[in-house]
């Protein structure tokens, strides 16, 4: 008989939507781009600690994204949303919601 051990973990995405002014990429600096590179290392980051299931963009102008997160509780996944350096820095949005990821492909 083999034991089966419930994974305690808990998911939630968190949508993220580009502030309008920068959705015109005149407006974009130096700074702008070092932040978005702090988030995609962050990013990388939280993958290899098995925070971060999945993480992505839209291609239109909007840029807008999506992190699913793999954490133990809402407050975790409130801390990363908020620490996140995009978030921080005020250039884009984000709201969390409970998720489960019902299927992926390996």
């Amino acid at each position: 008989m083999r034991c089966h051990i419930e994974n305690k973990k808990i998911q939630f995405i968190y949508f993220l939507k580009l502030i309008p002014e920068l959705i015109d990429d005149n407006n974009w600096t130096e700074v702008e781009n070092d932040i978005v590179e702090r988030h995609f290392v962050r990013l990388q980051g939280l993958v290899k600690e098995g925070k971060v299931i999945l993480a992505g963009r839209t291609l239109n102008t909007d840029s807008e994204g999506i992190v699913i997160l793999e954490v133990d509780s809402e407050a975790e996944a409130i801390e990363l949303m908020e620490n996140d350096p995009t978030v921080r820095e005020k250039i884009m949005t984000a709201k969390l919601f409970p998720y489960r990821v019902a299927l992926i492909r390996e």
